[in-house]
């Protein structure tokens, strides 16, 4: 890739925004992830007597609605990005494709 182009990009103003708040927001998914995940597995780990609690008198127990929490999170957490890269920073990518000229 020329030089030039990559200076252009690199000193755009809308490339500046797009790193940072692509950032930010990537930064607090992954926190939230981690807690959700981490959290999940330290109840397995040292809270096994809750986790193996049938839910009123049902078979079922506390670990399957929590276990399909942490999936169904993960499946919300990739949508809310999907969702926001294709309205944010697609158009900040465009707005710096059409500036930079590359």
């Amino acid at each position: 890739m020329d030089q030039d182009i990559v200076d252009r990009v690199k000193n755009d103003p809308n490339y500046q925004k797009l790193k940072r708040i692509r950032s930010r927001f990537g930064w607090t998914l992954t926190w939230a992830m981690m807690i959700v995940y981490y959290g999940f597995t330290l109840l397995v780990a040292f809270n096994k007597e809750f986790m193996g609690t049938p839910i009123g008198n049902s078979v079922i127990t506390w670990g399957i609605p929590l276990g399909l929490f942490v999936i169904l999170f993960t499946v919300l957490i990739t949508g809310i990005y999907v969702r926001r890269a294709n309205r944010e920073y697609d158009e900040l990518s465009d707005a710096i494709r059409a500036k930079v000229g590359a």
